[in-house]
This record gives structure tokens, C-alpha cells and sequence, in this order.
């Protein structure tokens, strides 16, 4: 019987998983196939992080650094699992180092992958080069400049556009993304703070900023930003003569087409299932849900398990998810690990 817990992935809940686990004084083994820690904050080059306004790279940063300073933690890096053998207190792992170990739990903080605005085509991603996603937004917002990537010119008008990768039948993405709204609207703030002058306009179906979110980005980014909020239904982005971009489409509201012509378009991309998940779930024999993310096993009073016993799984493998529930779950998952297998050793004595 091993009281070791592996924790597969350390982006925020991956790495709040393993501190949780290595603060209760058990050992952990944390697999990351990236050659740095840190998940989709770190590589994608977030900015500031909602709630808290923190830059990304600090916060996370810090998570890090807390979990390559405990004695308690082995990290492998650019390495996956590539096997896993046995049952609950007593798993077999092989890693694709050539390492193989013996532990008792194992907890899945894989993630999810961005969706690719690719396959929105009619949008213009990929065919104009000031059409954007959120992710590389934020990384322009990183820099403190804001400018068209085609000419340099600073943008009178910034688009931002809701839902695109969420919510649309049409290309297989059912669900809401949860926090993509959130995200705009602080992104249509920071655009701001770095560039008073332009202007800020979302395009949505629906806002959904929910709990606190409400009055702390919605109507903040209303009432001290000035972010202009547009019902519509978008049908194409496309290129005008003098080569700014034009945002075509349906005001919702008044039942009328609109053509606004824009400097920047951004999209905001939504959250799909880790590209990875049938790997995932082979390596690991664990089950998807019908949309691909990890399904778990058990609702209410196993949480976070997963289908198979002694595997437990949180974050956005689970579905999308906001930083600070994924960090939550991180936690939780330490907890029931350890406690699950603390019963195992007592069942056997």
C-alpha cells in the first residue's frame, strides 16, 4: 500500500493539488508534459487575473514556487504518463521518462484546450491579421501597448465578440464557456487603462457575469469605462477598402443589420475538452462525458471522482472552469485522496 499521490498537470488546480497533498505531509510525484509549470496562465501569457487584478505570471508564479520549494513534491517535467497499472492504495505508473512508481492515489488536473477560431472562418480569424482571440489580446495587453498588428496605428475601435466557440450547435461547442463573458468585460478595462482613447464595443447573445462578477465587471466596464454593449448576432467579419474591418451582422434589439466598421476584431474564444482526453482516458481507464470533457463518477458524495476508483479528477478536465474554483477543486481533490487512501490503510490493518 502507497500513501505517494500523482498529480497529472500543474497548471492552478494540478499545483494547488499537489501543495494541498505535500502540506498534509504525504509525498507527491506532479507530471507535466510542458517544460514549465504553471497551465494555461503561464503559456497562453494571461494578464490580469479575475477577481483579483493580479498579473497572471505573480500569482501563479507564487503557486509555482510553493510547490518547487517542498520537500515533499518530485516534479517531472515534459513527461507523461504512459501507463498505469493496479487498483485504488496500490497503482503501478510508468512515465515516458522510462521512470515507473508506486502510488496509492492519482488526481487529474489536465485541463482544457482554447478553442481554435479557425473553425469560425466567417469571423476572419486566420485570414485578417488584425482579427485576434482573447488569449492573444491579453498578451498584447502584457506588453502596456495597444496597436493594430497590421500597420501599428493605435485602434479607434476595439470589437470584442462573445460566444465565439461556445454555445453554437452548428459547430458541435453546446455549452457555455462560463467565464468568457467575465473576461471580456475586464478585457474591454484594461484595453482602456493602456488606450483612453479607443473605444470598446462587445457583442453578445447574453451577459453572463455571474455572482459578484456582476457589478464588479459588468457595470463597471459600463459606468467608469465607457465599454459599449451591442445585442446582436454576427454574421461575418470582413475587410473594407481602406482596410479596416468590418463587423457585419443583426442588432438583436431593433431588429436591424448592422455594418460597424472596426480597427481590431477579438474573439472570445471558449474553453473545449483537452485535446488529449481520449489518451487521457485510455492511459488512465477512465470514461468522457458526451462532450468530451472527464466524466465523473460519482455526484455528491464521492466528488471528484472519477470512473475509476482511486482516480479522482477536478478543474476544467471536468468542464469549463474559472482559475479560482479550479484551485478550490485542487484542494478538495488533496483532501479526498488522502482521506481515501488513510481508510484503505486502516481497512487492511
Amino acid at each position: 500500500m502507497s500513501d505517494t499521490v500523482l498529480v497529472v498537470g500543474a497548471g492552478p488546480t494540478g499545483l494547488s493539488a499537489a501543495a494541498g497533498v505535500a502540506s498534509i505531509g504525504k509525498k507527491v510525484i506532479l507530471v507535466e508534459k510542458e517544460s514549465v509549470l504553471g497551465g494555461a496562465p503561464i503559456l497562453s501569457g494571461y494578464a490580469k487575473l479575475v477577481p483579483s487584478g493580479e498579473w497572471a505570471k505573480d500569482a501563479i508564479g507564487r503557486m509555482v514556487k510553493r510547490v518547487e520549494d517542498s520537500p515533499n513534491v518530485t516534479i517531472h517535467k515534459s513527461t507523461k504518463v504512459v501507463k498505469v497499472e493496479g487498483e485504488a492504495g496500490n497503482f503501478t505508473v510508468t512515465l515516458s521518462n522510462g521512470q515507473t512508481a508506486n502510488v496509492g492515489s492519482i488526481i487529474l488536473g489536465t485541463g482544457f484546450t482554447h478553442f481554435d477560431s479557425i473553425n469560425k472562418p466567417e469571423w476572419g480569424f486566420g485570414t485578417h491579421e488584425d482579427v485576434l482571440t482573447t488569449t492573444q489580446m491579453e498578451q498584447m495587453v502584457g506588453t502596456g501597448k495597444i496597436a493594430c498588428p497590421s500597420n501599428g496605428r493605435v485602434p479607434e475601435r476595439v470589437a470584442i465578440l462573445l460566444c465565439v466557440g461556445s454555445r453554437d450547435r452548428q459547430i458541435g461547442r453546446e455549452w457555455c464557456s462560463k467565464i468568457c463573458c467575465t473576461v471580456s468585460t475586464n478585457l474591454a478595462m484594461e484595453i482602456k487603462e493602456i488606450s483612453p482613447t479607443t473605444e470598446v464595443f462587445i457583442y453578445y447573445m447574453d451577459i453572463r457575469t455571474f455572482g459578484l462578477y456582476e457589478d464588479k465587471f459588468y457595470w463597471k466596464s459600463q459606468e467608469e469605462f465607457k465599454t459599449k454593449f451591442v445585442k446582436a448576432r454576427i454574421a461575418e467579419v470582413t475587410k473594407s477598402a481602406d482596410g479596416r474591418l468590418l463587423v457585419k451582422g443583426e442588432d438583436t434589439l431593433v431588429k436591424r443589420p448592422i455594418v460597424i466598421p472596426m480597427d481590431i476584431v477579438v474573439h472570445a474564444i471558449g474553453m473545449d475538452p483537452n485535446e488529449e482526453n481520449p489518451e487521457l482516458a485510455k492511459v488512465f481507464g477512465i470514461g468522457l462525458e458526451k462532450h468530451g470533457f472527464v466524466d465523473k463518477g460519482e455526484q455528491y458524495t464521492s466528488s471528484f471522482s472519477s470512473t475509476r476508483r482511486g482516480v479522482y479528477v477536478g478543474g476544467a478536465a471536468l468542464g469549463p472552469e474559472d482559475i479560482d474554483t479550479s484551485i478550490s477543486h485542487g484542494l478538495a481533490m488533496a483532501m479526498r485522496a488522502v482521506g481515501d487512501m488513510n481508510a484503505l490503510v486502516q481497512k487492511a490493518a
